[in-house]
């Protein structure tokens, strides 16, 4: 994942990445809004961007048809998110509808993630 909405302490939602070939973090969409547990958890395992972020300078829109815009709060990309997403996608390969987020997996880093575009999880 990429950023948050909310805050560190208290995200609301996250925008999930993946990494492209020429490893580049490519935006892939966003989740639902975090249970309070799954907010809490994340909230141990989230780090703020430390010097210059892949997205840093990136609008997020707040949805279909709208010109409102996200506020949100750039991560350290390390944070491996188990989530549940259906297969729509628009042109860029990106998901249409928010996934459902399972669990931080502590035991997997962004290296073990198939690169966007590639394998059972694309985009």
């Amino acid at each position: 994942m990429g950023a948050v909405t909310g805050s560190l302490a208290t995200p609301r939602t996250v925008l999930l990445g993946r990494y492209d070939h020429a490893g580049r973090l490519q935006y892939t969409g966003r989740s639902t809004t975090l249970s309070q547990a799954t907010g809490r958890a994340l909230s141990d395992v989230l780090s703020p961007a430390r010097g210059a972020h892949p997205w840093e300078g990136w609008t997020f829109s707040a949805g279909w048809g709208t010109q409102r815009t996200l506020e949100v709060v750039l991560v350290e990309p390390e944070v491996v998110l188990e989530m549940a997403v259906d297969v729509a996608q628009d042109s860029a390969g990106r998901w249409r509808h928010p996934g459902r987020p399972h669990r931080a997996r502590t035991d997997l880093g962004p290296a073990h993630v198939p690169l966007f575009g590639e394998g059972p999880a694309s985009p």
